[in-house]
């Protein structure tokens, strides 16, 4: 009972009040710090770091207070060497003070490769070997000689290059072909409407090489190239005209749709089997 009459005393409401007035002012100190703490509504823009060299990036960074760890080190022709290639978070991305940028630097050393010996491979065969040892394959020359459609040299820059060479990774290596001891032709294939890396496969299947590649005004950077298709090549497609092996093949790029001609055109592939003369 004792208890029951405290409870509507006005000491007890006066304890209550005070109780409930401390709550709420520590609730509020709590709110103020976590807002000071976390920057709540303090948010900042991430600069494009894309080409900066280290020091560069160090002068972006600590004037908007970020911080940046450089987590990897790759090799591309995109940038200069020595600068950032990639970012995260990206460029205008929000975030908060004092938060760290994650980067891909662009090596400054480029990366060194073995030469794969290719002589004596078919060209699907070599294609093959040095795609595995990160280099491109270049100008397909044919001579003759009995071995057809094999790689009688592999060159770099004009000179026969051996095996187990070191070369760049990257580095483009042309190849000469047996054509056998005849003048052998070759289909000309149907490219409208296919990629440039697709392109080039079929045009290396078909034993020819590429030859001038013009780009129209619909391409403003190097995305919009890695996604332009073919409307236009010279030598036309003609399924009943041939070509001797290693012969260029010009192309025309775009990513306008609407140059395409309106062909129910069916494109070669991977498969195709090719017949010479």
């Amino acid at each position: 009972m004792d208890f029951l009459r405290f409870l509507i005393t006005k000491k007890f409401f006066r304890h209550l009040g005070l109780a409930v007035a401390l709550a709420i002012i520590l609730l509020l100190g709590i709110l103020v710090w976590l807002k000071i703490y976390t920057h709540h509504g303090q948010a900042i823009t991430v600069p494009n770091l894309a080409g900066l060299t280290v020091d560069e990036v160090d002068d972006v960074t600590s004037s908007r207070h970020l911080r940046f760890e450089v987590v990897d080190s790759v090799f591309s022709n995109e940038m200069p060497r020595g600068t950032m290639l990639k970012q995260n978070p990206k460029a205008s991305s929000r975030v908060k003070k004092n938060r760290k940028i994650f980067l891909t630097l662009n090596a400054i050393n480029l990366e060194m490769v073995s030469m794969p010996r290719m002589v004596g491979l078919s060209i699907r065969q070599a294609r093959l070997a040095l795609q595995n040892a990160g280099l491109i394959l270049g100008d397909i020359e044919y001579r003759p000689n009995f071995a057809i459609n094999n790689v009688l040299q592999q060159m770099h820059n004009d000179s026969v290059i051996n095996e187990g060479t070191e070369i760049t990774k990257g580095a483009v290596i042309d190849l000469v072909l047996g054509m056998g001891l005849s003048q052998e032709t070759t289909r000309i294939p149907e490219l409208v409407g296919v990629l440039l890396d697709e392109a080039t496969e079929i045009i290396a299947d078909y034993y020819l090489n590429i030859g001038a590649i013009t780009y129209d005004e619909s391409m403003d950077d190097a995305e919009d190239s890695a996604q332009a298709f073919i409307w236009r090549q010279y030598p036309e497609f003609d399924e009943f005209r041939k070509m001797n092996m290693g012969m260029e093949v010009d192309i025309w790029l775009t990513v306008d749709s609407t140059l395409l001609p309106l062909l129910d055109s069916t494109l070669f592939g991977e498969d195709t089997e090719i017949v010479h003369e």
